[in-house]
């Protein structure tokens, strides 16, 4: 009991009541789903069903530029309707795209099920986040959105572990029964979210108020923290899961010459480094700088690639333990920022405009996502792969800088330093 009661405060458990504990089921379900697809996007199209890297790697960058341009309309939906439609809906569709990715074998099947993925698929980030900051006060959100991070690794690690003893290269339909798994794992999301509703709904308060009803995207905009905290973490985005999702499978299997089944257990040592340290990384970073830790995130994400950029010169056995390693680093950096960003999102956030400003900070993972992909394509297609990683390195400490320059746009409270009072 006193290490649960370390790890996790008595304060902090009284609030994790039936509505969080089902949110928190959602989640989790939702990342072993993505889990068994995870990082297999670029391998699955070239390696499996036989497109070229180059087309791979852009239809990649297309479903996040797909996802970039519907993010806006997804944050009004969820001012207007609530959090809880917009996830239902969305899982939903995205159940029907995974099934005709599973079967895809030409082009334009390949297209229309990836436009799907793409537009629904990141349309949950911004409602769930802002569904979570209603079922949680504000004092125990940085920690909620730790745990919830955990919890999303976790499912991810299941489903890498489960992936790993199903698919082979060899044999395309072992892909398309992971992608049926995910798909009905959605439908399954979408049923439970539904028992929400009453959280879920539109504010309407702001409504009433003449100074706040018409006010939408033109003031999150001029929000120059805002602005400023998605161009920082864009460029640590960049460094961090869209270079990963976007080439990090492609550099090992192609350059480095190893497994593709490895993939699934490197993926592991990062989940499970992360269900393992979060709780004791969320007690230390606990009432301290939010922009410094998100610094220290771009220096530990920069380490993760210069060990993977030395791998290519080491024998296999050294190169698979060493990025290993190299996963548990890259994880710690994840554990603290998971917890950081949208908290200090949501910490600057009206109420009213909530939805849009964590869709705005959603724009990240569609930018990195788009720009991520058109660098790995750049640099495999020129030949130049085994120097892709050094590049990437060197932008999580362009990252870290810029995190340190937003420090002086905000006040304590909004960097962590001051705890906010119980409501």
């Amino acid at each position: 009991m006193p290490l649960l009661n370390t790890l996790v405060p008595a304060d902090f458990r009284s609030v994790v009541t039936g509505p969080l504990r089902r949110f928190y089921l959602c989640i989790t379900l939702a990342c072993v789903g993505s889990g068994l697809t995870l990082s297999l996007f670029v391998v699955y199209l070239h390696n499996v069903r036989h497109f070229s890297i180059t087309f791979a790697t852009l239809l990649l960058a297309f479903t996040a530029v797909a996802g970039l341009a519907t993010s806006p309309l997804t944050g009004t939906l969820v001012d207007r309707l609530g959090p809880v439609p917009v996830m239902a809906g969305s899982f939903l569709v995205e159940a029907g795209g995974l099934v005709i990715w599973a079967y895809a074998r030409h082009t334009p099947q390949v297209v229309v099920a990836d436009v799907l993925l793409s537009i629904f698929s990141g349309a949950t980030w911004g409602p769930g986040t802002t569904l979570m900051s209603r079922l949680v006060p504000e004092e125990h959100r940085q920690r909620a959105f730790g745990i919830n991070f955990m919890l999303v690794n976790l499912g991810i690690g299941l489903g890498g572990l489960i992936s790993a003893t199903i698919v082979d290269l060899h044999h395309p339909y072992s892909f398309t029964v992971l992608y049926l798994l995910n798909a009905a794992t959605c439908v399954l999301i979408a049923v439970l979210f539904l028992t929400l509703w009453t959280h879920g709904r539109p504010g309407v308060e702001h409504r009433a108020d003449p100074a706040t009803r018409d006010e939408g995207w033109r003031e999150v905009m001029r929000d120059r923290r805002l602005v400023h905290y998605v161009l920082a973490s864009l460029v640590l985005m960049i460094a961090g899961y869209g270079s990963v999702e976007a080439g990090f499978s492609l550099y090992v299997v192609n350059d480095l010459h190893l497994s593709v089944h490895l993939i699934g257990v490197m993926f592991f040592f990062d989940t499970s480094t992360i269900v393992v340290v979060q709780l004791f990384i969320l007690n230390r970073i606990e009432a301290r700088s939010r922009t410094r830790v998100m610094a220290g995130v771009g220096v530990l994400w920069f380490v993760f690639w210069m060990i993977l950029f030395a791998s290519v010169r080491m024998p296999s056995s050294a190169a698979v333990a060493s990025i290993c390693v190299a996963m548990v680093i890259f994880a710690v950096g994840e554990t603290m920022m998971s917890p950081v960003g949208p908290a200090l999102v949501n910490e600057i956030a009206p109420e009213h405009l909530r939805g849009r400003y964590n869709a705005a900070a959603g724009l990240i993972w569609g930018l990195a996502g788009t720009l991520a992909p058109s660098i790995t394509a750049f640099f495999f297609s020129q030949g130049w792969g085994k120097y892709w990683p050094l590049c990437i390195g060197c932008a999580g400490l362009v990252g870290s800088l810029m995190m340190l320059r937003l420090r002086r746009s905000l006040s304590a409270r909004e960097d962590g330093l001051a705890a906010p009072s119980a409501p």
